[in-house]
């Protein structure tokens, strides 16, 4: 029977235990630059207790930045602060896979090169406001990417995927979910395109497969996972027939060996899809969605999850594994110092060696 505790095979890795650290913007990045902040490498560490940890949304290219003071992976700068984090998680016995997130349409001209407009599978302008410098402000029209624009994008994801290795990251996670470019391609409501890359479930399914073909060969199909949220509807996103469009997508999955299978999933009415999804992706299945230790512990034990995804409990208990380990209370999380720019609610989280 697995547990929390019990070791886990992920790709080409062993894992120690079955508790993964969910991607969550922090934005404790340099706006200007994308590089890391000294207080980075510190938070990562503190929860390198984890099994597996998977990072924040990095941004591929500078094009594929949607938020501010998010952290990149295309310069040297970059790359350099990144492996001070990986230094610090592998010194205490941790994995950890970047993830890999170009918000497409989800930005603003402010936060892209030259004022340069989003870029999307389709010219369709999103619900909502954009998070900026100086404020909320409402999203723009993107531009829709030219059909020879496309394999030059994939290209961003295959170089920041070589980037993430050489700064010395396990593996890498293919951001698919929350309304970010690789949805967008799969949406019906955000992909009009008429040509390879649109129209049939085919077609808007091609962007996600040919972005992992090229991530595989890359790094390795066994570094390699992705994060998907059926009917989340983060960011605007509608699927006319969500059940048919993520049964093909996983089906498609199965054959390329990737190292994991990410769903995040929230309510109830939504656990089908872990259902159809388990028994047809036939690789490491991890699962996530407003979890408790006793949630997810069942979900090990009725074999339906091979791991368990916490977010906002990583992010107020860095030794979280020790407190679920012990049964020790739990920190709770202050939402407002989520996306703040300093220590405080990030680094400065008591752990039990520290309380009274």
């Amino acid at each position: 029977m697995s547990t929390l505790f019990s070791s886990l095979s992920l790709g080409r890795y062993t894992l120690n235990n079955r508790m993964v650290m969910a991607p969550m913007t922090r934005s404790r990045s340099d706006d200007q630059t994308g590089v890391l902040t000294d207080l980075v490498p510190t938070y990562y560490r503190q929860r390198a207790g984890a099994g597996l940890i998977i990072t924040e949304g990095v941004f591929p290219s500078a094009m594929g930045k949607g938020y501010v003071r998010t952290p990149g992976i295309e310069t040297n700068e970059q790359v350099a602060a990144w492996k001070q984090v990986t230094e610090a998680v592998h010194a205490q016995g941790g994995r950890i896979f970047m993830q890999i997130m170009h918000s497409g349409r989800i930005s603003h001209p402010s936060m892209l090169p030259g004022g340069a407009l989003p870029v999307a599978p389709s010219a369709v302008t999103p619900a909502g406001q954009s998070f900026t410098s100086t404020g909320p402000q409402p999203f723009v029209q993107p531009r829709a990417l030219r059909l020879e624009e496309i394999p030059e994008v994939i290209g961003e994801y295959r170089r920041a995927a070589r980037r993430a290795l050489e700064a010395g990251f396990d593996g890498v996670e293919l951001h698919a979910a929350s309304g970010y470019l690789p949805e967008q391609f799969l949406a019906s409501n955000t992909n009009t395109r008429t040509d390879a890359y649109g129209g049939s479930l085919e077609n808007r399914a091609r962007f996600i497969l040919e972005t992992l073909a090229a991530l595989a060969d890359e790094v390795g199909s066994d570094r390699v996972g992705i994060k998907i949220s059926p009917e989340m509807g983060f960011n605007d996103i509608k699927d006319a027939t969500p059940r048919e469009t993520y049964r093909y997508l996983v089906e498609q999955l199965a054959p390329l060996k990737l190292a994991y299978l990410h769903v995040a999933t929230f309510g109830p009415q939504l656990d089908s899809y872990h259902t159809t999804f388990r028994s047809l992706f036939p690789g490491t299945y991890l699962r996530g969605g407003s979890l408790t230790r006793e949630s997810a512990e069942a979900l090990l034990k009725n074999g339906e999850a091979d791991a368990v995804v916490f977010g906002a409990l990583f992010l107020a208990n860095p030794d979280l594994p020790e407190r679920f380990r012990t049964n020790a209370p739990l920190n709770t999380p202050d939402k407002q110092t989520f996306y703040s720019a300093g220590a405080q609610g990030y680094i400065d989280y008591p752990r039990l060696s520290t309380e009274g």
